[in-house]
């Protein structure tokens, strides 16, 4: 199990510059390059620096809608992010530019992963909105829905699911997390039939307060779900039979979902912070970390208040195949950044 320590000034966490103004605590870089419009942030080999206004507005529109849900990218680069409107999926370019949206009849999707199967990729969708699980088509047709688990014999009624994340595993087999709800994953095979549920609430390894975010690491000697355990403050590992194996990571500011890239992995903190994480999950890096406290994990941050480079409620995660970041903050306006990754010359 690992403890994170949550110095900055510990970790040589580089300096952050705000565009708008003194803001009390904040040192100018030494880079005259990142005073204005691009805030570099991180340390080290994770340095990364912040893309403005990269996210465009879809048409007609001034804000992007309350995003409270998940981010992936598909093998063309395309970026898949969530809002809590009508436009429940919106894709954009790697440049930012807004493509289109679908997925109109499930607005409130949680979270996302994308999979390849025979050539094609799919996303799979733990629709918070709907109570059930979701397979689309990167064009949005959808191909199947799992309702309410009843099954497992957990609940009384489809009010008491409330789905926030989902993943697949290598032989196809689905997971989907009641974060909202009871803090259970439940397992179903490629067919769509049950077959056992896991975790629940409580304080002691292998429970859960808050199963908000899951993921599919690939990082070891086989595959396991990492679970952020949001309200507990850390991350645990569970094989595929639902079995726990172990914390993975602790003492973090209410973890919501994460992104691998190679052997590391983001961490989307609720609590105003990006933590990157080595391939023993040690802590190698803060991103965006946020010296306001009153704006952590406050979905009504207006824009005016929004800090380049800084972040309010990391909510989703995403990495390219470069090794960017986007962060999507839970924000009742809608936000989404991409930091780049600075490679050593």
């Amino acid at each position: 199990m690992k403890k994170l320590f949550l110095s900055a000034t510990l970790m040589g966490i580089a300096s952050l510059a705000y565009p708008h103004g003194n803001t009390p605590g904040a040192v100018a870089p030494d880079d005259a390059a990142s005073v204005t419009k691009a805030v570099r942030t991180g340390s080290g080999i994770e340095t990364y620096v912040s893309v403005p206004n990269w996210c465009e507005m879809p048409p007609g529109q001034s804000q992007i809608g309350n995003t409270h849900g998940a981010i992936v990218i598909d093998k063309t680069g395309l970026i898949y992010i969530n809002s809590d409107t009508k436009r429940s999926i919106m894709v954009y370019s790697p440049e930012g530019k807004f493509l289109r949206s679908f997925g109109e009849d499930y607005v409130q999707i949680h979270g996302m992963c994308i999979r390849e199967e025979n050539g094609e990729e799919f996303i799979y969708a733990a629709h918070l909105g709907g109570g059930e699980a979701v397979k689309f088509k990167l064009d949005g047709t959808v191909v199947w829905t799992i309702p309410w688990p009843q099954e497992s014999g957990m609940y009384k009624s489809k009010s008491e699911f409330k789905p926030t994340a989902i993943a697949v595993g290598p032989n196809g087999d689905i997971y989907v997390s009641d974060g909202y709800g009871k803090s259970l994953i439940h397992q179903y095979s490629k067919d769509l039939k049950y077959i056992r549920t896991f975790g629940g609430k409580g304080t002691e390894p292998g429970k859960f307060q808050t199963s908000h975010g899951m993921a599919l690491d690939t990082r070891g000697p086989k595959p396991l779900l990492m679970i952020c355990d949001r309200e507990n403050r850390r991350i645990q590992y569970f094989d595929l039979d639902g079995n726990f194996v172990k914390v993975a990571v602790d003492g973090l500011r209410r973890p919501c979902s994460v992104s691998f890239h190679g052997d590391k992995v983001a961490v989307a903190e609720l609590e105003g912070r990006v933590t990157i994480l080595d391939k023993d999950n040690h802590p190698i890096a803060f991103l965006g970390d946020n010296p306001i406290k009153a704006q952590w994990a406050v979905n009504p941050v207006p824009p005016a208040d929004w800090r380049e480079g800084i972040f309010t409620a990391p909510h989703g995660i995403c990495y390219d195949t470069k090794g960017n970041l986007y962060v999507m903050d839970w924000n009742k306006s809608g936000r989404i950044s991409r930091l780049n990754r600075m490679y050593p010359e």
